[in-house]
């Protein structure tokens, strides 16, 4: 988390921390966060634990209907789970179902929500004065990080995150095992389940809170909306035209994605076809580390594309550049024409 969270971390850097890198037996977090984010622009500090459990058990519900594996993951039992089962069920009413959620669905997370690895991060996004409190305090932090320039882009990554993990679930396939593929025409993650695709999510969500929501080469800011006029793309560190000469295979693999602004990859002066400078090697294994040491499906697919260790991955790397800049397949020189400050 230290080499994630950099040496001045921002309030957006604590947030990702916590999406990114917390452990996921259920999906508790994810649904909380989500809440948080879409409460907030309302403008109350204070919610009750009833207003908060309309929006929790909401996404929850959304979430149920794809993939409800959740309970197969430890044997601890959970009430509110089961009470969203029912209601989808028509067993009980909203009402019934928001009073469960509200005296049983934060037992835990909102304890736990700002602990990753086991500390407690320095920055929180809500407060709860004690256990067994009706209601929560959203703090400044929350608010003003939904106002700077990445607050539209976080629902799309904890959606992304979480549906990586409970594919991993519906597919009862240890996470350690799930292979991720990328299709580029669509910018959808997918895995195989026997002989059928399944769509998991977007690869920009997937991708943008490891870039800390900055384009890979520029540092510029990037969004994910896909209706923004700054829509990022999906970029090839390693050309796809190497793909031709057997060099960084697998060429569509994770590994080699980033996300880049519309300027850097095919702007005047932008990267198209070529290889970007060797220090942007470095850069390219730092992100590709930061999703590997994170509890989350895309990490093993990283590491059988390009080693279990980090010496092996850097190695891999090195080799594939070395063999595209040997031989002088294209050109390996590319920088972009302006750099903002380094996000990691």
């Amino acid at each position: 988390m230290s080499e994630f969270w950099g040496d001045a971390p921002s309030i957006e850097d604590y947030w990702r921390g916590i999406i990114l890198f917390g452990k996921n037996v259920a999906s508790y977090k994810f649904a909380l966060a989500q809440s948080l984010l879409e409460l907030a622009p309302g403008g109350k500090s204070t919610i009750t634990l009833e207003e908060l459990a309309q929006a929790y058990a909401r996404h929850t519900l959304e979430h149920l209907r794809l993939c409800d594996s959740q309970s197969q993951q430890t044997n601890v039992p959970y009430p509110f789970l089961e009470a969203c089962r029912r209601y989808d069920r028509g067993e009980i009413s909203y009402e019934e179902l928001i009073s469960i959620t509200a005296r049983e669905g934060f037992k835990v997370v909102l304890d736990k929500f700002h602990n990753v690895n086991k500390t407690e991060t320095p920055v929180h996004f809500f407060s709860s004065e004690r256990r067994g409190a009706k209601v929560i305090t959203l703090t400044d932090e929350l608010f003003g990080m939904l106002e700077g320039n990445q607050g539209q882009n976080l629902p799309k990554e904890v959606d992304a995150r979480w549906r990586l993990v409970e594919t991993a679930w519906e597919l009862k396939v240890s996470r350690n095992l799930i292979s991720i593929g990328c299709d580029l025409d669509e910018s959808l993650l997918f895995t195989q389940n026997r002989a059928r695709r399944v769509n998991i999510t977007s690869c920009r969500g997937a991708l943008n809170g490891y870039q800390r929501g900055k384009c890979f080469y520029c540092f510029g800011d990037i969004s994910i909306i896909s209706s923004a006029a700054d829509l990022t793309d999906v970029d090839h560190f390693f050309p796809r035209v190497l793909i031709n000469y057997g060099i960084a295979h697998p060429i569509d693999g994770i590994w080699n994605l980033v996300l880049a602004c519309v300027s850097c990859n095919r702007g005047v002066g932008g990267k198209f076809d070529q290889l970007p400078q060797l220090r942007f090697l470095e850069r390219l294994n730092t992100r590709n580390e930061f999703l590997i040491s994170s509890h989350h499906p895309l990490a093993q697919t990283l590491i059988r594309q390009t080693g279990d260790s980090e010496p092996k991955r850097r190695s891999f790397l090195r080799g594939n550049y070395s063999a595209a800049k040997t031989g002088r397949l294209i050109n390996s020189n590319w920088q972009p024409a302006f750099e903002y400050p380094p996000a990691f």
